[in-house]
């Protein structure tokens, strides 16, 4: 199997929509109050981040949030207001971006980075048992591309052995499992609002707890070891200053109208890929992987329990033997740019050094082979024209 690059035009010359939207009127209406009542940040008496806060907690079947500046701040809180520090050991999936397991350094604990599942890429049960010690403290699976984790085994398995949950939904906004919100199904789960995502003001985070006493602990993490409704110069714990502004939360409340109609034209476009997909004819040799039928390019499934992907990215798999460097090169020039995904933590030095304890993972290192991504401004395109450009490009792409 060898890769070519045919010549001639490009499949794709239109540019892909850009991330993220030009602001809509709801925004510049918000935006603009907040900037002229001079409130700006969030201890001045403005309302926006307590509004985001409340309506961010609805929308995860969780009674209390926090915001923060950024969401490894959020999951540096998250563990720290649930008591998780120097000794304790959190496990985090080996297929993931580098701060889950730097929010728990940054934390003062220990990363054990434990295998994914070979098919969806998750963090599953199993792995997490075989990584248990005595100072195992909490759990935190990752909703990786938007796709829920299967939860139910992780919080059962979590509460036979008295671990702490911290859900790291920084790419999940408005996914669902078993028709349950993701982020209020642990103890605390933490969304992200940097650049890429899919609520964004640059940056930002924010924190939804399901328990008063857990959401009164991470704000005190958050405000300088404040409590809530104490004195301004009272600070009986240790704590930072972690806060959103009003500004962003400006921004960001209006997108909460039209989050789900952007998830839904997501789900539109990775449905039509889907189908494009098995037109992609075999490469000479290609048996489809000992499943017959199967075309050499699948879209990675979605864990159990997944009732609505939040489609972050779309993930697929390559059933044929590439070089994944030409492959994505070549892309980039037929006009549909992937990405390669993450490398395994356990494969960052500096994570070991800094304390990490990596397990055997290797259907993590095979996730650092075999997938590649489509980032989510490609999926807010016009389907099925923009699928089609996708499959069309690699079938160009993946001659023989």
């Amino acid at each position: 199997m060898t890769l070519a690059l045919h010549g001639g035009a490009p499949v794709r010359t239109r540019p892909w929509p850009a991330w993220p939207p030009p602001l809509d009127d709801a925004q510049r209406e918000r935006v603009t109050a907040v900037l002229e009542s001079g409130l700006w940040g969030a201890t001045q008496g403005g309302s926006a981040c307590a509004e985001l806060a409340a309506a961010f907690a609805r929308r995860s079947g969780a009674e209390h949030a926090v915001t923060v500046g950024n969401a490894t701040l959020g999951l540096f809180a998250a563990l720290r207001g649930l008591g998780i520090g120097p000794g304790d050991e959190v496990i985090v999936p080996a297929y993931t971006f580098v701060a889950s397991a730097t929010a728990v350094l940054l934390a003062g604990a220990t990363p054990v980075i434990a295998d994914v599942d070979a098919d969806d890429l998750h963090l599953p049960a199993h792995t997490v048992r075989a990584a248990l010690t005595p100072r195992t403290a909490a759990i935190m699976p990752v909703h990786l591309a938007g796709s829920p984790a299967d939860m139910d085994p992780l919080t059962e398995l979590a509460a036979r052995h008295g671990l702490a949950v911290v859900e790291d939904a920084a790419q999940a906004h408005g996914a669902t499992y078993r028709d349950r919100p993701v982020g209020g199904l642990g103890d605390a789960g933490v969304y992200s609002f940097q650049a890429s995502k899919a609520m964004t003001a640059g940056e930002g985070g924010l924190i939804v707890c399901r328990d008063r006493a857990v959401h009164d602990a991470v704000w005190s993490v958050c405000n300088l070891g404040r409590d809530p409704g104490g004195a301004w110069y009272g600070h009986p714990s240790v704590g930072w200053n972690l806060r959103l502004t009003e500004i962003q939360a400006a921004l960001l409340l209006p997108w909460l109208d039209r989050l789900d109609a952007e998830i839904g034209r997501r789900n539109a476009f990775c449905a039509a890929l889907d189908r494009e997909l098995t037109a992609i004819p075999a490469p000479p040799g290609y048996d489809g992987a000992g499943e017959p039928g199967r075309g050499p390019v699948t879209v990675v499934p979605r864990p159990p329990g997944t009732t609505r992907d939040s489609r972050h990215l779309l993930m697929l798999r390559l059933h044929v033997p590439v070089d994944r460097a030409f492959l994505l090169e070549a892309m980039a020039a037929e006009g549909v740019p992937l990405d390669g995904g993450y490398p395994p933590l356990g494969t960052m030095t500096a994570l070991t050094v800094a304390g990490a304890r990596p397990e055997p993972c290797p259907a993590a290192e095979a996730a650092a082979r075999e997938p590649v991504w489509i980032r989510q401004s490609m999926l807010m395109d016009d389907q099925p024209a923009g699928a089609a450009c996708v499959a069309a490009a690699l079938a160009k792409v993946l001659t023989a």
